[in-house]
């Protein structure tokens, strides 16, 4: 039967579900991961200088409370309002499980100094890719962060679906950070 609900929730996830921030697979974890940055205030506006209309800077990034337990982290940013379901703006899996930061600014190519590695955004290129909503409502753009007792295997491309795979059945600990950004 987990199996079953197992898949449900990754086929729930890797489909889109635009508007649902809750579509990423949690497991049991009952653990909450704080997420923080510098730049920007939950529920607050994401600067310019880290969407496409600036510098396309990876915000910095703080993370609080992660289990002694946790093996690696998962990094995954997105937007669910994007106009054809949600829209994956950066990766980073196999994260250090003593990692408590990103400064801004992180290198889009190849593994980071600490043998994080990037997958492939929804614009089919490795790291971050800023915010760049067309004009209208601004959209809202979720930082979550995963604790995993594992370092996840990721056999191929590692995008969304790969990356979601390979999580599932293996958070114990979870968090998010939303801020929001919009163009006229």
């Amino acid at each position: 039967m987990r199996g079953i609900v197992g898949l449900l929730v990754l086929l729930s996830a890797t489909a889109g579900c635009a508007g649902d921030p809750g579509t990423y697979p949690a497991g049991d974890a009952k653990a909450v991961i704080t997420v923080t940055s510098a730049a920007f205030a939950d529920g607050g506006m994401i600067p310019s200088e880290y969407t496409c209309d600036g510098e396309n800077l990876s915000p910095p990034l703080v993370f609080e409370g992660v289990l002694d337990g946790a093996v690696s982290l998962v990094l995954i940013v997105d937007d669910p309002d994007a106009p054809f379901g949600t829209y994956t703006h950066w990766i980073v899996y196999a994260v250090p499980p003593g990692t408590r930061k990103f400064p801004a600014g992180i290198p889009v190519s190849g593994p980071l100094p600490d043998g994080s590695l990037q997958g492939k955004n929804a614009g089919g290129v490795f790291g971050y890719s800023g915010p760049c909503p067309p004009p209208g409502n601004p959209h809202r753009y979720f930082f979550r962060i995963y604790a995993l007792d594992e370092v996840p295997t990721i056999p191929g491309t590692a995008n969304r679906p790969a990356v979601l795979a390979a999580m599932e059945g293996h958070v114990i600990a979870t968090g998010e950070l939303m801020g929001r950004y919009g163009r006229s």
